[in-house]
């Protein structure tokens, strides 16, 4: 009888440390361990961090960073960091946080537009992904492929099309570059390619006209038209004569990318520069900024007319007025030159 006591009391102490113990092993595992209010949170891991970084960026997130922190090393978590951006529910146990930081890397949407030049883009995209802008610039102007892509670095701007892409946060330099020439090749198909070489120019020249019927105009119903103009200067052999062209020329002597030019005057004009269409003919050697697929397509699909002038149209802000002739273009001209003398602009 003494004996079945004791062995009573032994089965019974023995379901309580193993209650103790699921319990324990419950309450580290499986309980909500969320501390954020929002729906979901989102974590990015570097390729250079590890398990003391993932502890800081999930701590303050978490309700018991200690409980996480255990898991993680029974799980062995700590051994096969991952990096990449996850997306961490309200309500999610260290358990499934665990086996969310391991194989639910989630794509973002990666975006970039009219950007001037390759460190401009350089410095947008590395605050998208994990990639730093010293390692961008060296992958976009690296030589190797840069000829492999028959470009240079007055032209490389050309490879990077305007538009929102699908990444892993935790993408390379290289992996970005890389992607974005298969975009490019994607984008420029053999029906694009048609249209340029019927209209005499190379996909770089596209491109780089593109860029200056961008700046010219924010309107893209109106860039067909301003793309005609320039087509039937190229035409006839006519200078482009396109004051963005000038503008880019100066900020590229002064190496000032930052300066707000609003008039041209006539002394820039001077400037020695191949990108200054007043003094040298034909396309400039690259874009002078990242044209939108809006004004690559209003290129290759251009406004047919007679028109070899334009003007800024002070009674319909963001349009302009064009015309035949250079008598009419100087009426045009000169109540655009009065409004802006109006308005004290001066540079």
């Amino acid at each position: 009888m003494y004996i079945k006591k004791i062995l009573v009391l032994i089965a019974v102490l023995g379901a309580i440390v193993m209650g103790f113990f699921v319990w324990q092993i419950y309450s580290i595992a499986f309980v909500d361990n969320t501390a954020f209010k929002n729906p979901e949170a989102h974590v990015y891991i570097s390729s250079k961090d590890n398990f003391n970084d993932v502890l800081e960026n999930l701590e303050p997130l978490l309700k018991d960073v200690h409980t996480f922190e255990k898991l993680a090393h029974q799980k062995q978590y700590i051994s096969y960091i991952k990096p990449g951006h996850y997306i961490i529910d309200k309500g999610m146990t260290n358990n499934d946080i665990i086996t969310t930081l391991r194989s639910r890397n989630v794509p973002i949407k990666l975006k970039f537009n009219n950007q001037e030049r390759l460190e401009d883009l350089a410095g947008h995209i590395s605050q998208q992904i994990d990639a730093d802008s010293l390692a961008l610039i060296r992958a976009f102007r690296d030589p190797e492929f840069l000829a492999d892509a028959g470009l240079n670095e007055e032209n490389a701007l050309t490879m990077y099309i305007p538009n929102t892409y699908e990444f892993y946060w935790n993408t390379s330099a290289e992996e970005f570059r890389n992607r974005m020439r298969k975009e490019y090749e994607r984008f420029w198909n053999d029906n694009r390619k048609a249209q340029a070489e019927k209209l005499n120019l190379t996909i770089e020249e596209v491109m780089a006209l593109a860029a200056i019927v961008q700046k010219e105009t924010a309107m893209a119903d109106e860039r067909p038209r301003v793309a005609g103009v320039y087509l039937n200067r190229l035409r006839v052999g006519m200078l482009l004569q396109a004051d963005p062209t000038v503008i880019y020329a100066i900020k590229k002597s002064s190496g000032d990318f930052d300066q707000t030019i609003k008039r041209v005057l006539y002394a820039d004009l001077e400037i020695d520069s191949p990108y200054n269409t007043y003094k040298y003919a034909g396309v400039p050697p690259g874009p002078i900024a990242m044209p939108d697929i809006s004004s690559i397509d209003a290129v290759l699909n251009p406004e047919k007319h007679d028109y070899f002038y334009f003007v800024a149209d002070v009674e319909n802000f963001g349009y302009h007025k064009f015309a035949k002739s250079l008598a009419q273009h100087n009426i045009n001209k000169a109540s655009y030159v009065r409004w802006v003398n109006q308005q004290r602009i001066n540079r």
